[in-house]
């Protein structure tokens, strides 16, 4: 493989803009009190709430204000696919969302509201209210997303033992920063279908845990994934393969638009990569999930440590806390 070794690799990535904005979600919870054992447990995708048949789902995001005013309609559109992939991550479907918009005027607020509605409709999930505020100082958006799973997959049930799939469709472009969007020439019918596979794997008993690959990319999320499961994971830089003309390095960065780690067991790896596979979407396993604090990046015989999350908390959400709680 091309590219920069994993020694030169870590420092970078471990230094990145986006891989570094986690850090303010410990900062966040601290202000409110809130670890691994709180209700909903943070840390993962999306907030559970158990109910009689599994668990209801609660998400949302809010958006940089430059990316919104930069692009208000692919931000509107960000805004439903960004919340549909935290609920499929845990093995949901979801059913509902609102949005919250503040916008100077209508005219401003048109495009935004028009990539919302676009999305909802392409992927089959309807947009049932929010908040509107058309006289503020500049164009700001958040969503919401109710969803619900029979068979949650978690953040925090990553074992030793078990391989780190990846699931990315490769079949799109960058769309402003480094964000690599697969969904908007796709046709409707398979991006609601992408999304199912999740929960019919969860369902078929095939993931222990995963995460969707958000900002930070392939190594902040990984790191997520090992704190919060309170494991270690390396990341086989020689299994990882970019998109035609895209560096191994932005890609280990880049927040897809379909994009999941997967930890599974070994018996169960093969199945789960050919049902990717069979939708066209890349999957393969790039990684090993054992005993320890450490995400390291190995290619041949060399291995860098990216991060220890025991020396450096990342998330501050580690499944030691919840078992200990």
């Amino acid at each position: 493989m091309t590219g920069p070794g994993p020694y030169t690799l870590a420092p970078r990535l471990r230094a990145h803009p986006a891989i570094r904005s986690k850090l303010g979600i410990a900062r966040a919870a601290g202000m409110l009190g809130l670890t691994a054992g709180s209700a909903g447990r943070p840390g993962d995708d999306a907030a559970m709430i158990a109910t009689a048949d599994g668990v209801d789902l609660l998400a949302g995001e809010g958006f940089i204000p430059a990316f919104v005013q930069a692009d208000p309609w692919f931000a509107g559109w960000c805004g439903v696919m960004v919340n549909l992939s935290d609920i499929a991550a845990m093995g949901g479907r979801a059913r509902a969302l609102i949005d919250m918009v503040w916008a100077p005027d209508e005219a401003s607020a048109l495009p935004l509201m028009t990539g919302l509605r676009d999305a909802a409709a392409a992927y089959g999930v309807p947009l049932v209210g929010g908040h509107t505020n058309f006289a503020a100082s500049e164009l700001n958006l958040a969503v919401s997303v109710l969803g619900k799973a029979t068979v949650p997959v978690t953040s925090f049930d990553a074992r030793p033992g078990d391989v780190l799939l990846a699931a990315i469709d490769h079949r799109g472009h960058y769309v402003n920063f480094d964000n690599y969007c697969a969904a908007l020439d796709a046709p409707h019918a398979r991006l609601r279908g992408d999304l199912a596979l999740l929960p019919e794997l969860a369902e078929a008993g095939l993931l222990n845990a995963g995460k969707d690959i958000s900002q930070g990319g392939i190594a902040g999320t990984a790191l997520m994934l090992a704190e919060c499961s309170n494991v270690a994971i390396a990341l086989d830089l020689d299994q990882i393969t970019p998109p035609d003309g895209v560096g191994l390095e932005r890609w280990m960065r880049s927040f897809p638009s379909f994009g999941f780690l997967l930890s599974v067991s070994r018996e169960n790896a093969g199945k789960v990569c050919n049902a990717f596979r069979a939708r066209g979407i890349w999957a393969s396993r790039i990684g090993a999930v054992s005993e320890g604090s450490r995400v390291d990046l190995i290619q041949g015989q060399d291995t860098a440590l990216f991060w220890d999350y025991a020396s450096a908390p990342y998330l501050s959400f580690s499944g030691k806390e919840t078992a200990n709680a």
